[in-house]
Formats: structure tokens, C-alpha cells, sequence
């Protein structure tokens, strides 16, 4: 699982280092992909596989699934830290999340995120209200679309 918020700064060739509490999970390797709010996803590779049946479990039959699953599977990147702990976010996901120097490495439970660290506060910061009345909006463990 993982959990916390870390700032990290990407170094000239698109590296940073992954926080020590991330490494032993990602060390071997991980899958990034374009995530929702321009943020990168960063999965184990069987976290990428589940996400990915969930993924595939909708109708081909169905324009916008087709354009969301082209979309995310385009855009996904199979990468190893090095023995130095850095991993590389190639320029494409680089672009996508607006990424430059400063960044926020966010633990999301089943994934890591990859943000901008200015677009991660401004997120958080227009969340905090929503947290604290989402107990109204949760039904059988999962949040309901507001």
C-alpha cells in the first residue's frame, strides 16, 4: 500500500529519486501511465495487469471505452529505478503532467502519483472542504460522482 506525499525534484534528464518507503514495492520495476487531473499513475506491474482487466472489461462495442483504453495504454511506459532509486518519466508523460522541476509523489493507496507540485496544492487545497462532507457521499465503499 501506498500512502504519504513526498516532494522530490526531477533532475535535467526527467529522474527522480523514489522515496524510501516506495523503493522495495517499485524497486523492479513499475508501469506509469497518463492518470486523471494531468496526473501520472505509477503501478507495480500486477497492479498494472489488475488495472488493466477492470480496463478491458468494458464493451469494444463502445466508442468512448475504446478512446479511454487507446488513450491510457498509448500513453503507458514500462520503467526500472535504478540502482540509485531514480526512476525516469519519459518526456511524453513529462508533457502530459506539465511536469518540470518540482514535483509532488503521492501515495494513492493501490498506485503512486505523479503531479506538478504546484497543481497537487492547488488540488488539495480545493479539497479539503469536499473531504470533510464526503461521509455523505460514500455508499458501499466507493464515492459517488459529485
Amino acid at each position: 500500500m501506498f500512502l504519504g506525499t513526498h516532494y522530490p525534484r526531477l533532475d535535467d534528464k526527467g529522474r527522480f529519486v523514489l522515496p524510501a518507503k516506495f523503493r522495495e514495492a517499485l524497486g523492479e520495476g513499475v508501469v506509469i501511465s497518463r492518470g486523471q487531473e494531468h496526473c501520472l499513475y505509477v503501478f507495480t506491474p500486477d497492479g498494472f495487469q489488475d488495472e488493466a482487466a477492470r480496463e478491458l472489461s468494458g464493451s469494444m462495442s463502445s466508442r468512448s471505452t475504446r478512446e479511454y483504453q487507446r488513450f491510457y495504454a498509448s500513453g503507458a511506459s514500462e520503467e526500472v529505478p535504478d540502482k540509485q532509486g531514480r526512476l525516469t518519466v519519459p518526456p511524453l508523460l513529462r508533457r502530459y503532467a506539465g511536469l518540470d522541476k518540482e514535483i509532488a509523489v503521492v501515495g494513492a493507496y493501490n498506485r503512486v502519483e505523479i503531479w506538478d507540485r504546484t497543481a497537487w496544492e492547488e488540488f488539495e487545497a480545493s479539497s479539503f472542504e469536499k473531504f470533510a462532507e464526503l461521509d455523505s457521499d460514500v455508499t458501499a465503499g466507493r464515492i459517488a460522482d459529485a
